[in-house]
């Protein structure tokens, strides 16, 4: 049997209450009862609060922002109506998904998350193995997603380059050379600014909010004439080559989950957040909501302005929104300037994501769940920031970008796991809450209870997420090229034979789980 006494326990001291803590920081009576109840001890400072949490996923959650970036997988296999209709779908698929990670959240108020989660309610003869995998696939998940998103934002920045200076050409390396300078400057603020960080987020709130009105506003009033609503709302194409109008949109869905995944990240801040059996939910539920609404007003602004789809695919900027966004308002300034909105938001987003991934990290690392785990699961004791784990990531990243002026095929192949792994992880979080449902098991005391609904809401979203988790390996199209291959498939089987392996090899011997450090009694 592997160890169960918890790698914290060694350094903590005592706080009011009795509970074993290294810091009194904002904790609340609520979050002391709860952190001793899972037998962690609290080792980050709470600096968050409801609406700073708040800031903190809708920024990096920041759906109508994506769905500009990413809209043109849906548009290319589904056409306006495709992309519309398959939005609406997954937002209704995704919120069941939401509803109940926030029931186990105001349960579990843990950085761990879904391999906590899994690790607490999972039947006891998988526990240890089902939140191993998952912990692995978080992890790992959130990892790749650093570079990933600063990748489209260097394209960003790339293309409005080329649309100010058409006799810019860009090189792989200046890409890489962006997506380093990006992770230096999100890793500063993450680091030495960390305090500022909940204020930061406030602002970056209020720009999201102004910025969605500022690019909204010039699409509607100086765009080309409005397609109809019957033209948008039911025009379906097969760009792929599927053979069939449905499975060609369903195969597009790719682009409104991208876009709508991300409420979750609070569960990772949650050891820094103030109230958070309480907060947690509040704050993953109001940004799915307000994300979603805002995601899809913009997406049916964005089609009902588009034009033709071949010349705006065709455009010499590679962006195909900034090409959009200049055929509504003519003006390489207005262009400008609604780009930067863009470009200044998606930095914000690196900025969470990194925040994010590092939490993941540390929170494995503490549970012995990766090698090195002493190493990665230490805590600065004056900043209470995990900076080893927040090194790391962003070493990983850098490593990873790197890979990108050889061959942008392999960096693809290697950040698409993004997707896949956080989709796996809450389909199987969620189906873990149902079981326990379907057995009649008593569940844990939480602020958030989804009561009589709770079942049904519970498979739902294990079915939505399920069937979306196929659909996301598939190609753009039937028989795609080495370069438009969907490599995820691969990297997802890659990452769950090693993270067996390993689990095999050494991690039963070293990870007991979650669960064996929860105080039954408390």
């Amino acid at each position: 049997m592997p160890d169960t006494k918890s790698p914290a326990d060694s350094e903590a001291g005592e706080i009011p209450d009795g509970l074993p803590s290294t810091i009194a920081d904002g904790s609340t009576p609520l979050d002391k009862a709860d952190m001793y109840r899972m037998g962690k001890t609290p080792q980050l400072h709470r600096n968050f609060r409801f609406f700073s949490i708040f800031g903190f996923t809708m920024v990096l959650m920041q759906t109508w922002e994506t769905e500009l970036n990413v809209s043109v997988f849906g548009l290319v296999n589904g056409g306006t109506g495709g992309v519309i209709w398959v939005y609406f779908g997954a937002f209704l698929g995704l919120f069941f998904a939401i509803l109940t990670m926030a029931e186990m959240a105001s349960m579990a108020p843990t950085t761990g998350g879904q391999y906590h989660w899994v690790s607490e309610f999972a039947p006891r003869s998988s526990q240890r193995f089902l939140s191993f995998i998952v912990g692995w696939l978080s992890v790992l998940g959130w990892q790749v997603g650093n570079p990933a998103i600063c990748f489209l934002l260097a394209q960003q920045i790339q293309g409005l380059v080329i649309l100010n200076n058409p006799s810019y050409v860009p090189e792989r390396w200046h890409l890489t050379l962006l997506v380093i300078a990006i992770l230096t400057v999100c890793m500063v603020l993450n680091t030495l600014l960390y305090r500022a960080l909940p204020l930061l987020e406030t602002l970056a709130l209020v720009l999201h909010t102004a910025g969605f009105l500022a690019v909204l506003i010039p699409l509607w009033t100086m765009g080309p004439k409005l397609q109809s609503a019957r033209d948008v709302f039911f025009t379906f194409a097969d760009g792929g080559g599927w053979g069939n109008t449905g499975l060609s949109c369903l195969v597009g869905i790719l682009s409104p989950i991208f876009s709508l995944l991300g409420p979750d990240s609070a569960t990772h801040m949650a050891e820094e957040l103030q109230d958070a059996s309480k907060s947690l939910p509040r704050a993953m539920i109001a940004t799915a909501l307000l994300n979603g609404v805002s995601g899809f007003v913009m997406m049916v602004t964005y089609c009902m302005v588009l034009g033709d789809l071949e010349s705006v695919l065709q455009t010499p900027t590679m962006i195909p929104f900034i090409q959009v966004f200049y055929n509504a308002v003519g003006s390489y300034g207005g262009v400008t300037a609604m780009t930067c909105i863009m470009i200044i938001m998606a930095s914000c987003g690196v900025v969470n994501n990194i925040a994010t991934s590092s939490r993941q990290l540390w929170a494995f690392a503490r549970d012995r769940g990766v090698p090195f785990s002493g190493w990665f699961a230490k805590v600065h004791p004056r900043l209470g920031l995990p900076l080893n784990a927040l090194g790391a990531s962003y070493v990983f990243a850098v490593l990873l970008s790197l890979i990108n002026i050889g061959s942008t095929v392999a960096f693809n192949i290697l950040t698409s796991l993004g997707v896949g792994a956080l989709l796996s992880s809450y389909a199987i979080s969620c189906g873990c809450i149902a079981v326990k449902r379907i057995r009649h098991e008593p569940l844990l005391p939480r602020s958030f209870d989804l009561g009589r609904a709770g079942l049904v809401i519970n498979v739902l979203s294990v079915s939505f997420l399920v069937f979306t988790f196929i659909m996301t390996f598939f190609p753009p199209v039937p028989e795609p090229t080495l370069e438009m291959m969907n490599w995820s498939i691969l990297v997802y089987g890659t990452v769950v034979v090693f993270s067996v392996v390993y689990y095999i090899v050494r991690g039963r011997l070293r990870y007991a789980g979650p669960v064996e450090y929860v105080r039954k009694s408390a």
